[in-house]
């Protein structure tokens, strides 16, 4: 595991536009898009993976806080992103069983072309982009400062402090500490 940090994104920039499978299409349908977050106050964007031990440190404590927020107007979209030839444990079917797993309440959806990513500017799993109600980005850091092995508690404050401030109207902290996790896995071709 190659230990990455996600990449300084301009605040404010504008979220890229997509429209992708969703493995968990009990939650969002068949496909989802950036449309499909219109009416929603705030936007979690999180890249992620299956197998990914970032990930799935914090999995659970993701799936809470994305349910926490949601009565309040939180849209939350997980997309992988890895490259599923070389790492078939992060295919779609796998994604459905993890969606399962830690009860997802949000799409899963899966970006073959890497494009996305790309466009988001996602080098890491899990690599988080808030967005507020007019898809401009708000926070763009870590979930908190647990990792695996160091013995911190997975609480998820960081993010969680991001999208309650951004749902109550207040600024969001200018001071936001990257994500850290495995670095995406890239097809051959594809420059990030």
């Amino acid at each position: 595991m190659v230990e990455t940090p996600s990449r300084d994104i301009q605040r404010g920039s504008v979220a890229p536009n997509f429209n992708l499978p969703n493995s968990n299409a009990e939650y969002g349908g068949d496909v989802v898009g950036l449309s499909d977050f219109d009416d929603s106050k705030a936007l979690l964007v999180v890249f992620m993976c299956n197998h990914c031990p970032y990930v799935v440190h914090i999995a659970d404590a993701l799936a809470r806080v994305a349910r926490q927020f949601e009565p309040q107007g939180l849209g939350t979209v997980a997309i992988s992103v890895n490259d599923v030839e070389s790492y078939p444990q992060d295919a779609p079917d796998k994604m459905t069983d993890m969606s399962k797993k830690y009860g997802f309440t949000f799409p899963y959806v899966y970006d073959g072309s890497q494009r996305v990513a790309v466009d988001y500017g996602a080098v890491c799993t899990p690599d988080l982009f808030l967005f507020d109600a007019e898809k401009r980005l708000a926070y763009h850091g870590q979930f908190d400062d647990a990792r695996p092995g160091n013995d911190k508690p997975v609480t998820g404050a960081d993010l969680s402090r991001a999208i309650e401030n951004l749902l109550q109207g207040k600024p969001v902290d200018a001071a936001q500490s990257p994500s850290v996790g495995c670095n995406i896995k890239w097809k051959p071709g594809i420059d990030p």
